[in-house]
């Protein structure tokens, strides 16, 4: 199974594909399974117009999830595969759900705090499950926090013209500028303190091409700009040969 959800990795989010790939082999059925639950997870309050049917989707998979640390599986593919590479620990997974919450509400974010708070329980859970899965130092855990709250505000503010759509954008446009800076703030902490991940780790940290780019490009009031497949494809060939996941300045 975890073949297949690696190939459909591949098509739906080719960095985290080469995430898991570089890293340790003995993390990879842990690390394929969080990333395709994640992406099930984001898509599952979106499918729904109604906010009430939307919150019946995300809760199936918390109760599901939950259930996981006495119960065996139901004859779910993703949640099955996801009991065998994670046992009993699959019901940490429960939170990524517990966040989405928040997306079926269908409500704009009025402050830069409620946004960083959405974004550390989304990206930042999803970081600190992909660190626990690779048995990351908890020296490092700080860089991981750090990492995910720059990488999760780029993926957010890339995609806001979507979600604005949906009803989940910014209250305040002009927030955008101040939110790019904090997630640069965040992106500097994680390199500077980068020396607590050890080399061969570093790939879960991996923020994706275009996420430093994107928030210069924010913080400047320009336009979100989606990284190229060239500039995706040389972002994790550099992953993979220096170990570079940290974001230049």
């Amino acid at each position: 199974m975890t073949d297949a959800l690696l190939s459909a990795l591949r098509q739906s989010d080719p960095d985290r594909h080469a995430m898991a790939l570089l890293a340790p082999a003995e993390a990879r059925a842990r690390l394929v399974t969080l990333y395709a639950l994640n992406l099930e997870l984001a898509r599952a309050p979106l499918g729904a117009r109604d906010p009430v049917l939307a919150q019946i989707r995300v809760q199936w998979w918390i109760d599901h999830l939950t259930a996981l640390d006495h119960a065996q599986p139901p004859a779910h593919a993703l949640l099955q595969a996801v009991h065998e590479a994670w046992g009993r620990d699959a019901a940490m997974l429960a939170p990524l759900a517990q966040a989405r919450l928040r997306d079926a509400e269908r409500e704009p974010f009025g402050s830069a705090e409620a946004l960083e708070h959405y974004v550390d329980r989304t990206a930042g859970t999803l970081m600190r499950l992909a660190a626990r899965a690779v048995r990351m130092p908890a020296a490092a855990y700080p860089v991981v926090d750090a990492q995910a709250m720059g990488a999760g505000l780029s993926a957010w503010l890339m995609a806001e013209p979507a979600l604005a759509a949906l009803g989940l954008g910014l209250q305040d446009p002009a927030l955008r500028r101040g939110l790019a800076d904090s997630g640069m703030a965040a992106f500097l902490s994680a390199a500077t303190g980068r020396r607590a991940v050890p080399r061969g780790l570093g790939a879960v940290l991996y923020p994706g091409a275009a996420a430093g780019r994107a928030l210069r490009r924010l913080a400047r009031g320009q336009g979100p700009e989606p990284p190229s497949d060239f500039l995706r494809r040389l972002g994790t060939a550099r992953l993979a040969i220096s170990g570079r996941w940290w974001v230049d300045h």
